[in-house]
């Protein structure tokens, strides 16, 4: 066959011998000059048959093809595109770690932090997701804005078994990563958080017996009453 120029390396180094590997890798051409021109629909027609093509290994690929799934720079992100990375998370083994971060990120970006917080408690007591420190300091992250109080409430409370899981993967992710100064300054500020917890109930204590006092009044001029030291 007579020699072909093609714009993009192909997964595959040998050059086609055959009509079919040809077209195939003409359609792989059209297939990075549409991302390049970011026509994401003439892209994601070429993908679906490039899928199709048994020489065209698309699982290796993920990362392409989540990026013609998610389109242009919109800000949405749609339930086909997780479950897109859930499913890449299943059956892409050389990966995985890359694909749950990702992961996470998406639902970190559309504020199911709670899903993204189970997603790394169903992951994280696994090789090798035990092992990265990243995973730990997203776990440690979210369970840190997890605790914090609602906007709807009154108390500045934080809660304590988030706290506590926050610094126990803060602590995992700087024993796998001791030069991770970002980890660091998050351990050094749930110390300031606990504080806060611990001032509350004292603070409420104070506001109740105030409120004591004040019921108290009337009854003083009848009944007198030795006076209360207040600290």
């Amino acid at each position: 066959m007579p020699d072909h120029t093609f714009l993009f390396a192909s997964l595959d180094s040998k050059p086609p011998n055959t009509v079919r590997k040809v077209h195939i890798r003409r359609l792989y051409d059209l297939f990075q000059v549409s991302i390049q021109r970011q026509d994401f629909t003439r892209a994601s027609r070429a993908w679906a048959i490039l899928a199709r093509c048994k020489e065209f290994d698309w699982m290796s690929m993920w990362m392409t093809g989540f990026l013609v799934l998610r389109g242009s720079s919109s800000n949405d992100v749609p339930q086909e595109k997780l479950e897109f990375l859930r499913t890449m998370l299943l059956q892409q083994t050389g990966q995985r770690e890359a694909i749950l971060q990702e992961l996470l990120f998406c639902l970190i970006r559309c504020g199911k932090y709670r899903e993204a917080l189970n997603e790394l408690e169903l992951y994280l007591p696994a090789f090798p997701y035990q092992d990265n420190p990243i995973l730990h300091t997203y776990a440690g992250l979210l369970c840190l804005y997890m605790a914090q109080p609602s906007p709807e409430s009154e108390s500045a409370v934080f809660d304590e078994v988030l706290l506590r899981a926050a610094q126990s993967h803060l602590d995992q992710s700087k024993r796998l990563d001791p030069e991770n100064i970002v980890t660091q300054a998050f351990l050094d500020k749930i110390p300031e958080l606990r504080a806060i917890k611990a001032a509350k109930p004292s603070q409420t204590f104070i506001e109740s017996e105030d409120d004591m006092e004040n019921e108290d009044d009337e009854d003083k001029l009848a009944t007198p009453k030795a006076k209360r030291i207040r600290v």
